[in-house]
């Protein structure tokens, strides 16, 4: 599969430390009342005046979210089943959704979470980057090449391991490290903790895929997973600045959504996402750091089992292009 360029890596760390400070400091504070008026008494208007005055204004245009509606829509009839979709533009708060409260199969788009739950535990003095976790050929799993390949040496560093899960979507390694942290029901309490009340993990790589319709474990919503990512990638109080970092330049360095969000989306957006593959579903889940603007979360979840891989693939796309229109 086609690698991502890997050059900018600082430029795009700074670039986006940069547009999160000009993002807080472009906030605008509210004006006490009357503030900066004249003491003069106010001018009156007949009413004949202000009628003609209120024709003639044009009407407020819709906010991004009655905007997208129509053509999400659209998307989700094209490709059939059900597309779930969040958007928050973390600038302004503005939202675009559509199923955002529904739940969806996470697959590997729970391995962004696993990677700052266990960044988390670095920053809290519990567990080291540079330690060597062991596994053995009986570890491996289906979709494991960066473990495989290094099956001969018998470890690898929680580095490695988080960079390959997210980079790569390696199962082997998602296990190895949920096993540090108490397994699934380690990192739904790292989520709980962070205020996510409906995002779960209930199982380890493969069985977390499975995707059987109404079955609760293993899903997120739209709405959830986007506040999650925000909070563990925009704000400050999830991850240490370094942490953060790391996590995204893991994100921007995945090879496996080419074809998904990052399709559609402006060519010089600075993107960084993590996909998800079950039976039936494909899911894709970014952060896009527009050009001199906070970025934009984004998670899209298309369960539409009797579409094809590309026509799966095909509504990520014509999503991301919807949202970024919206956005303007």
């Amino acid at each position: 599969m086609q690698d991502h360029p890997r050059s900018s890596r600082r430029g795009f760390l700074g670039g986006a430390a940069s547009v999160l400070l000009l993002g807080c400091a472009g906030a605008q504070q509210p004006q006490p009342a009357g503030a900066g008026a004249s003491s003069a008494a106010p001018a009156t208007t007949s009413p004949a005046a202000a009628g003609a005055q209120a024709a003639a204004s044009p009407a407020p245009s819709p906010g991004p979210g009655a905007q997208a509606a129509p053509a999400l829509a659209r998307i989700e009839a094209q490709v059939g089943g059900r597309l779930g979709v969040a958007a928050l533009d973390t600038a302004t708060g503005a939202r675009i959704g559509h199923r955002a409260a529904e739940r969806f199969a996470m697959c590997s788009t729970f391995k962004t979470l696993l990677a700052a739950c266990i960044l988390a535990r670095v920053d809290q003095g519990q567990l080291r980057l540079d330690h060597r976790v062991t596994y053995r050929a009986s570890d491996l799993l289906d979709h494991a090449p960066v473990t495989r390949a290094h099956l001969a040496q018998g470890s690898l560093t929680v580095e490695e391991l988080c960079a390959a899960v997210v980079e790569i979507s390696d199962n082997t390694a998602a296990n190895l490290l949920l096993a540090q942290i108490g397994g699934p029901a380690g990192l739904t309490a790292y989520l709980r903790g962070l205020g996510d009340p409906v995002t779960r993990l209930d199982r380890n790589e493969l069985a977390l895929n499975e995707n059987v319709p109404g079955d609760p474990r293993d899903t997120s919503t739209p709405d959830a997973m986007t506040d999650t990512v925000r909070a563990i990638l925009v704000g400050d109080r999830a991850l240490q600045r370094a942490s953060r970092e790391r996590l995204a330049s893991w994100m921007v360095r995945s090879t496996t959504g080419f074809a998904r969000l990052r399709a559609g989306l402006p060519k010089d957006w600075v993107i960084g996402d993590k996909t998800g593959t079950g039976i039936g579903i494909a899911n894709d889940v970014a952060v896009a750091w527009p050009p001199s603007r906070a970025p934009i979360v984004i998670a899209c979840f298309v369960d539409a089992p009797s579409a094809s891989a590309d026509a799966r693939n095909a509504a990520h796309a014509d999503v991301a292009r919807v949202v970024a229109e919206a956005f303007g």
